[in-house]
């Protein structure tokens, strides 16, 4: 099955709602960097944030986001744009932790390897004059409570994100996905507590997802059963990444450096976002020096 969104407007147009399955672009991650489980968890949310947050916006519009609250996975960075292209990376990969006791007892500790000791920062390149950053401090390192925070302190929108990523017990993606519901003016009191009661009582996304949910079905939940579809599109985890990208990279080095380098007889570059390498040889070297000293 494909990775998609799905957005929609419910109670009157004064809540709209965007629900994905993102379970091939988060397994496309965990293969690509290689991660242990709740490092996939803690990216693979917030790669499911960033895309559906994508979605927001139009044509080359993009959005950043930065997670770091100085636990043990390090920072988080993920990137999307309109067209539901996503990717991220993490500090370490190599996390896999447990809560030993508390009501998430045997599950996942993604707050503790996140932490709370920091911020989440949300840049929008709106291909206008300046781009906007928006800041708000973690509330608990899971991801979903910290975007909701962040929508109500940054963005003054009420808010509710759901997110959810299974990982089986051979390290493999089961499932991933999430929502985004958000509050739009006009909206009535008695709309609120009833959306509010939903998500008190609905089960988490994971378990959701596990019994087969879609987008689809998750609005229907979050809507009691009343929406209006308003788009489908299609995700995946792309990178942008290439040998002609790093090698204008090499080009803003010091002369004295591209000398250096071109002792050795192969150089490779590593792709932070998708792990995929780049080789340059004595030759291409030396050509980015003449290009150099023909551009001063």
């Amino acid at each position: 099955m494909k990775d998609y969104l799905v957005k929609g407007f419910a109670y009157n147009g004064t809540v709209r709602i965007f629900a994905a399955r993102t379970t091939n672009l988060v397994a496309e991650a965990q293969t690509r960097h290689q991660m242990w489980p709740t490092s996939t968890q803690a990216l693979g949310r917030a790669l499911t944030a960033t895309v559906i947050q994508g979605s927001f916006y139009k044509e080359d519009q993009t959005i950043t986001v930065r997670i770091d609250g100085g636990g043990p996975i390090g920072k988080i960075i993920t990137f999307a744009d309109a067209d539901g292209h996503v990717r991220g990376y993490l500090e370490n990969t190599k996390v896999n932790m447990i809560y030993e006791k508390g009501p998430k007892k045997g599950q996942s500790a993604v707050g503790q390897a996140v932490g709370t000791n920091g911020f989440i920062h949300i840049t929008k390149d709106l291909k206008i004059r300046d781009m906007f950053t928006g800041s708000a401090p973690l509330q608990t390192g899971e991801i979903a409570e910290d975007f909701t925070y962040f929508f109500a302190l940054s963005e003054q929108i009420p808010s509710s994100v759901g997110l959810g990523v299974v990982v089986d017990t051979d390290n493999t993606v089961k499932v991933a996905g999430g929502f985004i519901l958000q509050i739009m003016p006009g909206y009535k009191k008695e709309d609120i507590k009833r959306i509010e009661e939903i998500i008190k009582n609905m089960k988490p996304i994971g378990v959701l997802l596990e019994e087969g949910k879609t987008p689809e079905d998750i609005i229907d939940i979050l809507s009691d059963g009343e929406w209006q579809r308003l788009l489908d599109l299609d995700l995946y985890y792309q990178c942008d990444c290439s040998k002609e990208k790093f090698e204008r990279g090499l080009l803003t080095l010091p002369m004295e450096d591209l000398e250096e380098i071109l002792k050795d007889e192969i150089t490779e570059t590593n792709c932070q976002f998708c792990q995929e390498k780049y080789h340059f040889t004595q030759d291409d070297i030396e050509r980015l020096i003449k290009e150099k000293e023909n551009a001063e």
